[in-house]
């Protein structure tokens, strides 16, 4: 029998950053966004709460809101911040190094970017980025920390945001609705259009390869 996930609130965030922060130090929460989709830059943010500012009433793992809640938090994360950086790597990294080089290229991006240098870095997942800085992974991090929680707010609202302008270039794939991942309605778009130059060629072989499966059969 599958387990629940277990949500935690707020406060349970916030008090288990509480218990890492012990004796003071510096803490930055690390996410990712945009790992599956098929087109896109992957995007990573990296978040050092204040601790001195309110807690953010509401903050939790982004993907257990909606994106009107998640826009809603953004500016508040930010606000609650004594650092923060967001960055990407692109498609062209993606296809050059494969999605998982990317996203820690991102990741260490995200960390470098920072104002202010943390004590401890916590990332989401259970692979870590090469950094100089004390790292720490931590599997489900966005429903476990308040700062990666607040990290995965304002890496998935940046790259939502990127996917909106995308749509306005390339309206005929319908970016600003499925914001790159593999709908169907997607995949009809390419089948009907073809890639555009913001597609990650590597992530659509499978589909290719079906359809010339399909064609011979026909």
């Amino acid at each position: 029998m599958a387990k629940l996930a277990v949500t935690r609130s707020t406060d349970e965030l916030y008090a288990w950053d509480a218990e890492k922060r012990s004796g003071g130090i510096l803490l930055c929460g690390v996410d990712e966004a945009g790992r599956g989709p098929l087109a896109g830059d992957v995007y990573a943010a990296a978040v050092i709460l204040d601790p001195t500012k309110p807690q953010i009433e509401g903050l939790n793992d982004s993907k257990k809101m909606t994106e009107k809640k998640r826009e809603t938090l953004y500016p508040r994360v930010i606000d609650a911040c004594l650092a923060y950086c967001v960055a990407t790597a692109t498609v062209e990294e993606i296809e050059q190094y494969n999605i998982l080089a990317a996203t820690m290229l991102a990741m260490r991006r995200a960390v470098s970017g920072l104002g202010v240098s943390p004590e401890l870095v916590l990332v989401d997942g259970n692979r870590m980025p090469e950094l100089i800085l004390p790292t720490e992974t931590v599997v489900k991090g966005d429903a476990t920390s308040a700062s990666i929680a607040a990290a995965s707010i304002l890496a998935k609202v940046s790259r939502d945001r990127t996917l909106i302008e995308l749509d306005r270039q390339y309206p005929q794939y319908g970016f600003a609705r499925h914001k790159g991942y593999g709908t169907k309605a997607h995949y009809a778009a390419i089948s009907a259009y073809g890639p555009s130059p913001v597609h990650r060629m590597s992530f659509l072989k499978k589909f290719y390869a079906r359809q010339e499966y399909s064609d011979e059969d026909n």
